[in-house]
């Protein structure tokens, strides 16, 4: 068919972390957004509101931009480390 685009193309999230709690979430979202990746929140469990406050929660992004969010994350990581090492 002439003319025919492909319209509503699925991207496939994947997680590549989890976050303790929504503070944590929301600084690896933060992390990811300044590196150009977009990503999506989930709970990690099902949230019950007599158990949990602050429940953890997943961070996916799209699969083709599952190795930079993960070397993202990862540089994160490190620095954390190396700043309790230096505490």
């Amino acid at each position: 068919m002439l003319g025919c685009d492909r319209v509503g193309a699925v991207t496939r999230l994947v997680q590549v972390a989890v976050a303790g709690d929504v503070a944590e979430a929301e600084q690896l979202q933060e992390l990811l957004s300044a590196a150009g990746i977009e990503s999506q929140l989930e709970p990690a469990v099902e949230h019950d509101p007599d158990t949990l406050d602050d429940p953890p929660l997943k961070v996916f992004v799209s699969e083709s931009e599952v190795e930079d969010a993960r070397e993202a994350i990862e540089a994160l990581t490190e620095l954390d480390d190396e700043l309790l090492e230096d505490a």
